[in-house]
């Protein structure tokens, strides 16, 4: 290996950066919610759902406490149940197949595709039952899935589709919003997203009322009113002070899209001819790149490396959800998801953050290089 004398720090993601540039705004904002003494829900929230509905296309939107609340939520509005299957990804965050089991309910797993990591939507019909109630696809890493295969399987078995769109705020499949092209679409705002508030914070999109307003009691304890309650449901509602610090992000969150893009387009040509894989858009997807993640050999030692150069990275992620010991109980040993498999001993995030200057994205990709030489 060569080394050179240059060298800097940079970070996966600065999120006081990114405040800093908005402190006055943010501030107003968040005083203007603590002088008005309303604290849960109420107006602030209401302006920021409609905000999202508005940016996403989406004729409905329901904020919650967290993502992970997104899907439960989801899943909960479609009445699931223990004894249900839902099929989903085994490399995704442990929530996506938490929600599932936290119902009782089956995690049914389908391999990825090599090359987006997303779902593999040709072998989606394989793993359909007569227990099978939906399909819960994620948007990886910012890049939507096959949805139209997807859904096309989905409505030829009656099933429902709920998308993961918790890195996918503002991706597109085909000029189609991610979180809209489903039944349902679960959103996170926590502070690394690409949109990201002052801690935790989610969101569900929905296009038919009725699953609009069953979402909006479920959220708060199932009640339609005070105390009068339809359905058993959780408390899972959206801070005020969230969404007023989110409502002032959201009018920023293409142009930090574009300048992730911009960095994205940079890693690739510089990376364009050597070992490092590098991750696939697909044509008429339009990714956010909420990571930018390559597959390296000796990936453990290449982070250990960059570390060592300033240069901070994560893996996304180290194990398939197939091989967790929580879900033992499902029967799965190593082997039955390959490519997944193969994706966790591979894949590692590097910077992409909408605050990195060009220099900084150079001088990543020059380290990453430098590595394999």
């Amino acid at each position: 290996m060569k080394h050179s004398v240059e060298h800097r720090t940079v970070p996966l993601v600065d999120i006081a950066a990114q405040h800093r540039s908005l402190q006055e705004e943010i501030e107003r904002a968040v005083l203007g919610v603590l002088e008005s003494g309303k604290y849960i829900l109420g107006e602030t929230v209401a302006k920021f759902e409609c905000e999202v509905a508005g940016y996403t296309g989406a004729k409905y939107a329901v904020g919650c406490a967290s993502g992970t609340d997104a899907l439960l939520l989801a899943l909960m509005a479609f009445d699931v149940k223990a004894g249900d299957e839902i099929i989903t990804t085994p490399f995704t965050f442990f929530a996506t197949a938490a929600s599932i089991a936290r119902l009782g309910a089956k995690p049914v797993f389908v391999d990825i595709e090599p090359d987006t990591f997303n779902i593999d939507p040709e072998k989606l019909e394989k793993k359909i039952t007569p227990k099978t109630r939906g399909i819960m696809p994620v948007h990886l890493f910012g890049q939507t899935a096959n949805m139209d295969h997807i859904m096309a399987t989905a409505r030829k078995h009656g099933l429902f589709v709920i998308e993961d769109a918790a890195q996918a705020i503002g991706a597109t499949y085909r000029g189609r919003q991610a979180g809209t092209i489903g039944d349902l679409g679960a959103f996170s705002f926590f502070p690394t997203k690409n949109l990201g508030c002052a801690g935790d914070g989610g969101l569900v999109t929905a296009n038919d009322p009725g699953l609009a307003e069953k979402l909006t009691m479920l959220r708060v304890h199932g009640a339609h009113k005070q105390y009068f309650h339809k359905y058993v449901g959780i408390n899972s509602r959206l801070d005020a002070i969230q969404a007023a610090i989110l409502s002032v992000k959201l009018k920023r969150l293409d142009e930090w899209h574009h300048a992730r893009r911009r960095h994205a387009a940079l890693y690739h040509e510089l990376f364009e001819g050597s070992k490092v894989r590098i991750p696939l858009v697909k044509p008429g997807n339009v990714s956010i790149f909420n990571q930018y993640v390559i597959q390296a050999h000796e990936r453990d030692r290449l982070k250990e490396y960059l570390a060592g150069k300033g240069v901070s990275t994560f893996i996304y992620y180290p194990l398939s959800l197939s091989l967790q010991e929580c879900f033992a109980y499902l029967g799965h040993k190593k082997g039955d998801f390959p490519v997944a498999e193969k994706a966790t001993a591979e894949v590692l995030a590097l910077p992409v953050a909408p605050e990195l200057t060009e220099e900084d994205v150079r001088y990543v990709a020059a380290k990453v290089l430098e590595f394999y030489q």
